[in-house]
């Protein structure tokens, strides 16, 4: 027999409310640890892509768009109190398209896939990035708004180009088709 006032049944509600509350802030405070730099229909493009190839193009015209972006920013005249943060995030976007471009470049050297089409793509974008990325960080002004992340970049990109250079090394040409 239990004493009066220890029913457990008037505590659940409370402990599922209370679980519901805890799991409500874990996700909200997730979901905001993550920042994910490619849009829904950008991610939903690279999921669609039916070969290495043509994600490794898909990553780098993302990455292209981020540069674009970047610099409309630092050109543009008017310079409002969250420039600093755009073109940081632009930064780390780019990277982000990047990386992932230098591992799919990877993963298809390992598993020795025809990424051909990537790799030219790669090979004609690549210095394009960092001539541009080297001529940033020459500029004082850019070293004390967005230097951290414009050396990050930098280091992705030359990475990326490392990657490609082992990738055309070791990743055999398709075989070529003659008429007989």
């Amino acid at each position: 027999m239990r004493p009066r006032g220890t029913d457990p049944a008037p505590a659940l509600p409370r402990l599922g409310a209370l679980a519901a509350l805890l799991l409500l802030f874990a996700t909200a405070a997730a979901g905001a640890q993550q920042r994910d730099f490619l849009t829904q229909i950008e991610a939903d493009k690279i999921r669609e892509a039916e070969t290495p190839g043509l994600r490794i193009r898909l990553f780098l015209s993302f990455a292209d768009d981020r540069l674009k972006k970047f610099q409309y920013e630092v050109t543009r005249p008017s310079q409002d109190r969250n420039r600093n943060a755009r073109l940081n995030a632009l930064l780390s976007a780019y990277t982000g398209c990047i990386d992932d471009a230098a591992g799919l470049m990877e993963l298809a050297r390992e598993k020795q896939q025809d990424i051909q089409d990537g790799l030219k793509e790669m090979k004609k974008k690549a210095p394009e990035f960092l001539s541009y990325l080297e001529g940033l960080a020459g500029d004082a002004r850019a070293t004390s708004a967005y230097g951290e992340m414009l050396e990050d970049a930098l280091a992705a990109t030359k990475e990326a180009i490392e990657e490609l250079k082992k990738a055309e090394k070791e990743i055999a040409p398709p075989p070529v088709r003659r008429r007989p």
